[in-house]
């Protein structure tokens, strides 16, 4: 028993760090100091990245289903704290596209996998550092310190063998492979994997024998006895007959030690003074050994590597995702077969069908007038609107086989919640409250999704309230989608286009979940507004029975 054999066995892991585009592969590398000034895979403005993380979800999360999204995407990884980095979209295009590239690159099946076993081991790494920290005896301790730092290093070097023969085009991934070649040829670097190997070299020849008579132990150098068990072996071989089971069990190397174990070891050291005193020193002086940069890189990856993965379930049954054009300036937005994410989730599950839908915004349009029968699809092609320019905006894959989107400053929702008694107003002025303050706040870069607003009072108020607010937004120049019964207010002016939810032609009480861009027809959905509010006969002549 040594120090070393207390520790788990140790092989070759795969590690990330920053960098940019490099040379040949084959370049002699020199043993020099490098100025290592990458920071960041995730924000292309490093100023960015230096910011206060945004720990709370955005106030249109919920609406948007966007938490259900996140919480999806996200599950599994706790460790990495993934959430804020969906808490905040980018405003910069440049900064939008850095993240596209790299998702881009990453959609390599062999790159995705490198990355991922990279990150794995750094799971491990961690782990072990971990369980230092709970461990009573000192050698115990600075033998799985040495097993963390030969994981470090090993997989730095395998990940930067990775990134070279990976085709990578993303400024993110080319500045992240420079950083790692030159990390590993840094001084810092190259010493420490120096070190690793010649403490790990030098406990691999400890070797001792433990001798146990009544109840004292001895433990003293190994003076190369001869191991019996070979000649035993051989005199018993001309008896064997056939096949024989093995009754040898295979002990499992467990992290624990018990206090004869570490009496053991401390006896031990005393007999190699100069190898342990070597340990000691290494232990000292390496105890904080992980590249800060590396560590960022290791829990930003996971942005793209966890969003690649969930959106992987939705493309193995046949739907579509692209990277949108975004543009600052142009208003002009579209996207073919999309879909709201959060739903296609659930009737995955369900193995239910899933219905993709269309929306176009041309010249002076800016407004969807959303119609139909109740539960026809309307709120959901809303939250597909904003999900769509959301997730554009932080550089991801959006549903959908080719898009166009806007970059927006901000997004605001409002969608129906129960009136709340603690602040003492009704639903309407709880209502005209909250949409005030939404458009006060509202930009011609801005983004406002409304969903069946003024329900609580009546069909004439409701128009002339609704008229206000897009006239408002009108002015604004802002992109809108409003959810409504309301059908005349689909065609107020050049900027409004009325999308109307319809149903089978056959049987009106079926849907087809389909989002038409065409002229609202009231009439069409008279009987499914009725039973929305309970107004058909049958309802009628039950009430009256009542």
């Amino acid at each position: 028993m040594n120090v070393y054999e207390q520790s788990p066995t140790l092989r070759a892991q795969t590690v990330n760090f920053p960098s940019q585009e490099i040379g040949s592969a084959g370049a002699k590398l020199t043993q020099v100091d490098y100025p290592m000034t990458f920071q960041s895979v995730l924000f292309y403005k490093t100023e960015k990245g230096a910011q206060k993380e945004t720990l709370e979800a955005p106030d249109f999360f919920v609406d948007l289903n966007l938490d259900q999204i996140v919480d999806a995407i996200t599950i599994g990884r706790k460790e990495y704290n993934l959430k804020p980095f969906f808490y905040d979209s980018l405003n910069d295009l440049d900064a939008i596209k850095y993240r596209q590239e790299i998702m881009q690159d990453l959609e390599n099946e062999t790159l995705l996998e490198r990355i991922k076993s990279f990150a794995q081991k750094m799971i491990t790494m961690r782990r072990y550092l971990k369980l230092t920290d709970s461990l009573d005896y000192k050698y115990h301790k600075e033998g799985w310190l040495l097993g963390a730092v030969e994981i470090y290093c090993e997989a730095v070097n395998a990940l930067k063998e990775d990134l070279i023969v990976a085709d990578i085009k993303s400024r993110g991934l080319l500045g992240f492979r420079e950083y790692i070649t030159n990390y590993i040829v840094s001084n810092a670097f190259a010493s420490l994997q120096a070190e690793t190997k010649k403490v790990k070299a030098a406990l691999e020849t400890v070797k001792y024998c433990v001798l146990i008579k009544d109840s004292s132990v001895t433990v003293r150098k190994y003076e190369s006895e001869i191991d019996y068990s070979a000649e035993v072996e051989e005199t018993f071989e001309k008896f064997k007959q056939g096949e024989v089971k093995d009754y040898r069990v295979n002990m499992a190397t467990g992290a624990g030690m018990n206090h004869i174990e570490a009496q053991v070891l401390d006896f031990v050291a005393k007999l190699y003074p100069d190898i342990f005193l070597g340990l000691d020193n290494y232990c000292a002086k390496n105890g904080d050994f992980v590249d800060e940069t590396t560590s960022v890189f290791d829990r930003e990856i996971q942005f793209y590597v966890a969003y690649l993965e969930y959106i992987a379930k939705f493309k193995r049954v046949g739907l579509s995702f692209c990277y949108p054009r975004i543009s600052s300036k142009s208003k002009e937005v579209y996207d073919y077969e999309g879909f709201d994410l959060a739903l296609a989730s659930k009737l995955i599950t369900e193995n239910s069908p899933i219905v993709c839908n269309d929306f176009s915004l041309k010249d002076s349009e800016r407004i969807f007038v959303v119609s139909g029968p109740n539960q026809g699809g309307k709120t959901t092609f809303a939250r597909t609107f904003g999900q769509l320019h959301y997730l554009a905006s932080m550089g991801c894959p959006v549903p959908g086989r080719e898009a166009q989107l806007f970059l927006f400053d901000r997004l605001f929702t409002h969608f129906e919640k129960e009136e709340n008694i603690k602040n003492l107003r009704g639903k309407l002025q709880d209502d005209l409250v909250r949409i005030h303050s939404m458009l006060s706040q509202s930009t011609t870069n801005s983004i406002l999704i409304m969903n069946e607003i003024f329900t609580s009072t009546t069909l004439k108020d409701g128009i002339f309230l609704s008229k206000k607010v897009i006239e408002k937004i009108m002015r604004l120049d802002s992109l809108f989608v409003f959810v409504t019964f309301m059908d005349e207010l689909a065609s107020l002016s050049d900027q409004t286009v009325s999308m109307v939810s319809t149903i089978v032609p056959e049987n009106p009480a079926l849907r087809t979940y389909k989002i038409l861009r065409r002229p609202a027809d009231g009439l069409s959905y008279a009987i499914s507004i009725a039973e929305k509010y309970r107004l058909t006969y049958d309802y009628l002549k039950e009430r009256i029975k009542s």
